[in-house]
């Protein structure tokens, strides 16, 4: 389960990078107007990508680095619906938004309720297979 949680933030970074970047890029060009004018500063897919690959890595950090990345996006985002849901406003940019962040919630509660559930998982493995502390 983990390395499939490891590849979904890849696959969210990869995704972020995409729909904040270059497509605000693209259409901004198509438009005519300054290339940055679209682009949604945000550098949580480098979070996201670190957490990947200690999920896959399993340095002694790794239980700590996803309890907190996972916890302090949940509040974010449940956060961010909130102010967002009580007054919305869909366009071609928030509804890319909205979906992202519906993944995104989905993956760290997903990876929230693994960390409950198996937390012995979270240890470093060795060379032959071997969970350690």
């Amino acid at each position: 389960m983990l390395r499939f949680l490891a590849d979904s933030l890849f696959v969210l970074a990869a995704w972020t990078l995409v729909i904040k970047y270059a497509f605000p890029v693209a259409y901004a060009l198509n438009e005519g107007v300054p290339v940055l004018s679209y682009v949604m500063w945000d550098f949580w897919w480098v979070a996201h990508i670190w957490l990947g690959w200690a999920l896959i890595n399993r340095p002694p950090y790794t239980f700590a680095l996803a309890l907190v990345v996972s916890v302090a996006e949940i509040i974010i985002v449940v956060a961010k619906f909130a102010l967002f849901l009580a007054e919305p406003q869909w366009d071609i940019w928030t509804t890319n938004w909205f979906i992202n962040k519906c993944f995104v919630l989905a993956c760290f509660v997903l990876l929230l309720g693994c960390m409950v559930m198996s937390p012995g998982e979270f240890r470093r493995r060795t060379a032959d297979g071997l969970r350690t502390q």
